[in-house]
């Protein structure tokens, strides 16, 4: 099965384009299709942005998608790459894809370095459903 690290930005997508390219991925999680890797700053991490009253979402759907993802995923323990990254709060999603051996699907690749391992969702999308 294919290993995947989902960055924040794909999940906030699905969430909120329930029909776009990142629910589907997001659904092929749920359908065991593809595992998620996470590691616990990860999770950290979608807590803290799903949980802004911004995004007003749903305790009960919220709470769902934890314990999908804890569930069906795989816990990663990377340890901390030294590559430059424009933003350091990304290293997390790079690092654990590089230590799992997962694609990571990020909207901001422009964020992480140009590497084999590192999709956009429509781009995951075309190489998996070939």
């Amino acid at each position: 099965m294919k290993k995947v690290v989902l960055d924040t930005n794909v999940i906030v997508s699905a969430i909120f384009s329930p029909n776009g390219k990142c629910s589907k991925i997001l659904d092929m999680v749920f359908t065991d299709k593809i595992q998620i890797c996470y590691s616990i700053d990860i999770l950290s991490e979608y807590k803290d942005v799903l949980s802004r009253p911004s995004l007003a979402l749903n305790p009960g759907k919220k709470n769902l998608l934890f314990m999908i993802l804890g569930e069906s995923g795989i816990p990663v323990s990377p340890v901390a790459s030294t590559i430059a990254l424009p933003d350091e709060s990304d290293r997390v999603f790079y690092d654990t894809a590089k230590e799992s051996g997962a694609v990571l699907i990020t909207g901001n690749t422009k964020h992480f370095p140009m590497e084999d391992f590192i999709v956009t969702p429509s781009c995951f999308l075309e190489l998996f459903l070939r």
